[in-house]
């Protein structure tokens, strides 16, 4: 795989995500700026603070320019609070916490409660062969709600965890931080 992903990189878990990119042969590219969005195949929405990532969305002129790409069909990963910024709806967001709505989704912010309540898991997903995949929940929202499109991949206590649309793969937990690639390059295969 050698096309370009970006990162959004205002916030969160960057590093993390180039990092796995270039160990799967991906030539990542951290999105700070409009600018930075040319002739990306495909974009990693990573963990953070979605509430911050919204306003820094904002202020950085990133908006409009990436909700386009994403409106055209553009692949996107979100992780965490990326999934949250991709969602259709948050349920327990500010009133002026505007998304992508990319994954015909509804989430709850930090439904696993706060930091202290954070949580490792292994997940059983089908596409990614016999061996699980370790979560890493750190105040991680939930899917409350699955539009009939949406490919539910993975759940905990049947409340889905990892989520696929079309283009689109959200996931409540880190994958950046567990050592595993898999799900990354699952959404690899997909941006190709």
């Amino acid at each position: 795989m050698s096309g370009k992903i970006g990162v959004l990189a205002l916030q969160g878990d960057v590093r993390e995500h180039v990092s796995v990119l270039a160990e799967l042969g991906a030539h990542p590219v951290e999105v700070r700026c409009p600018e930075d969005l040319a002739g990306i195949d495909g974009i990693i929405v990573p963990g953070g603070e979605s509430t911050t990532m919204a306003l820094l969305l904002d202020s950085a002129g990133i908006r409009s320019p990436l909700a386009d790409l994403l409106g055209s069909g553009m692949p996107a990963f979100g992780t965490c609070a990326g999934m949250i910024l991709l969602a259709a709806e948050v349920l327990d967001g500010r009133r002026d916490q505007a998304g992508f709505a990319v994954i015909d989704i509804s989430v709850r912010r930090n439904a696993f409660g706060r930091q202290v309540d954070s949580f490792e898991l292994d997940l059983a997903i089908a596409e990614l062969g016999h061996e699980p995949i370790h979560g890493v929940f750190i105040r991680a929202p939930i899917v409350e709600r699955a539009g009939a499109g949406v490919e539910i991949l993975a759940a905990v206590d049947g409340r889905p965890v990892a989520c696929r649309q079309g283009p689109v793969l959200v996931t409540s937990f880190h994958p950046e931080l567990s050592g595993d690639l898999r799900l990354h390059d699952l959404f690899l295969k997909g941006v190709g």
